[in-house]
């Protein structure tokens, strides 16, 4: 019954369900964005290699299509930044399937040192050519907001600081959880002799976005605002993704192994605010919390493996499937510990839900599909690794 998103997707399912049904065209595109669309197209006439920092959850979603024409005429290297949030296996595929159009291609952490080191030799190698006669090198970084642009800014800078420590201490790049944090153009010399600058850059969208699937990714994936589209619309999106997929099949386990009762650490612990799961570098929380926190996404996953291994409809059926997902929000309530009295229940668990998915906390995702012609075939979509 459970059949891949992209039949789905084709049989018009899910553009037809009511959260994506009449929503048109989702129009993110704040005025900063027209004219660092128009500084990134003059500065990318000047650079010598781009990289072009795409999300590996959605390597061809994250794309700005009106900069592509500008970007494949330069030397790139795509950076396929957030690789521990993806699944390894298929972000293989996706990296197999841009080195075969002869694009250079890289799975990074831009948190990891050793991750960007290797995005940096590779940046080196693209550039040896242009380094004999050129003094001074360009190397822009550019994609769409939060994608990990200024996080990747930052491990380089970190890293030239190692190599040339005489060098004056540069303005790091700020790094934040929403869209839309850099707002300008700005440079940062990274090595001398012959001197590279690295041009960080805002995240730029198009200006609007006409497919409903690309804006419900970007927006899943943290792209666009969660106000543009609405919380509760981006979660259902992921329920129907994870639902088509048969991802909740790869939680069996947790209903066999069911262990009753809460853990003794965590009986005290009523709440608990998932604001705490996003990578904290300064704190770190205590043992009884991260029981609590596991017991609770245990409690997610063996909650959405139930309602789906008792779903009796017709996943192909729009209207059943929305009763599954009707049914999920329910038994996420109860999982997420979110009373039924406090006001705005659903969007609490919507945002709730969202910041599992963002946190990784559920599991390796990508949501684009390999395109056909590099899937192996034989490998069965009915039921998608997560």
């Amino acid at each position: 019954m459970v059949m891949g998103l992209k039949k789905v997707v084709k049989k018009g399912l899910i553009g037809g369900m009511s959260f994506a049904k009449d929503a048109g065209a989702i129009n993110w595109f704040p005025g900063h964005m027209a004219a660092a669309t128009r500084a990134i197209r003059n500065r990318l006439k000047l650079s010598d290699l781009v990289i072009e920092v795409r999300d590996a959850r959605i390597p061809l979603s994250s794309a700005n299509e009106d900069l592509q024409p500008q970007l494949s005429a330069k030397r790139r290297i795509i950076a396929l930044n957030k690789k521990d949030l993806a699944n390894p296996n298929v972000l293989n595929k996706w990296t197999r399937h841009f080195e075969s159009k002869q694009q250079d291609c890289i799975a990074i952490n831009a948190h990891s040192r050793s991750s960007v080191k290797k995005l940096l030799d590779l940046a080196e190698l693209k550039l040896k050519e242009v380094i004999a006669r050129e003094p001074t090198l360009l190397v822009m970084v550019v994609g769409v907001p939060n994608v990990g642009k200024s996080a990747l800014i930052n491990s380089v800078h970190q890293i030239a600081a190692t190599r040339f420590p005489a060098q004056e201490r540069l303005k790091r790049a700020t790094v934040g959880p929403l869209p839309g944090v850099t707002q300008d153009i700005a440079g940062f010399k990274i090595a001398h002799r012959p001197s590279i600058y690295v041009l960080d850059s805002p995240g730029v969208l198009v200006p609007n976005i006409p497919d409903i699937e690309t804006g419900l990714k970007l927006a899943l994936s943290g792209s666009v605002k969660d106000s543009v589209v609405g919380e509760e619309r981006i979660a259902q999106y992921f329920l129907a993704i994870l639902n088509t997929r048969g991802t909740p099949l790869h939680w069996k386990y947790l209903s066999e192994g069911r262990n009753e009762g809460p853990h003794p650490d965590c009986i005290d612990k009523p709440s608990y605010n998932l604001k705490d799961l996003r990578h904290q570098r300064s704190k770190q929380p205590d043992s009884s919390a991260l029981h609590y926190v596991g017991d609770m996404i245990s409690e997610v996953q063996r909650s959405l493996y139930t309602t789906f291994s008792e779903f009796d409809g017709d996943m192909e059926d729009e209207n059943d499937l929305e009763c599954l997902i009707e049914q999920q929000f329910e038994v996420l309530q109860k999982a997420l510990k979110i009373s039924s009295k406090a006001a705005e229940t659903r969007l609490m668990v919507s945002k709730k839900f969202l910041t599992l998915f963002r946190t990784g906390r559920l599991g390796p995702f990508i949501l684009d599909d390999v395109p056909e012609t590099e899937s192996d075939p034989s490998n069965s979509r009915r039921v998608v690794a997560l």
